[in-house]
């Protein structure tokens, strides 16, 4: 008769381990689908984020062009005559001018 007592306690014990085997698989189980979520999530913001860095790659390639265009322009235009000198300083003064006015513009604007 003790015996039948061990027995029942040991099923007892097996369904208690059983049971909180079941609950620790389900709780691994919705550990592991949000692990799986974030993981997602990271690779699509990941991908986002190189495509964004694939297109500012090619407008600063862009942008490259035309500074180099340009500065192949200024350089063309400081190389020749008197003239052209005369006319790029009237311009550099003209845009340093420019400049200050903005600039006191905008610091008035924020007081």
């Amino acid at each position: 008769m003790a015996d039948w007592g061990r027995g029942q306690n040991a099923n007892a014990v097996d369904d208690m381990l059983d049971v909180e085997n079941k609950r620790m698989t389900e709780n691994l189980a919705s550990k592991v689908t949000r692990l799986k979520s974030l993981a997602l999530d990271i690779d699509k913001d990941a991908e986002d984020q190189n495509h964004y860095l694939d297109g500012m790659d090619s407008d600063f390639m862009s942008v490259t062009g035309l500074l180099t265009g340009s500065v192949k322009r200024f350089s063309t235009m400081t190389r020749s005559g008197r003239d052209n000198r005369k006319l790029l300083c009237y311009v550099s003064a003209g845009l340093i001018v420019v400049f200050f006015i903005l600039y006191y513009l905008v610091t008035r604007a924020r007081t």
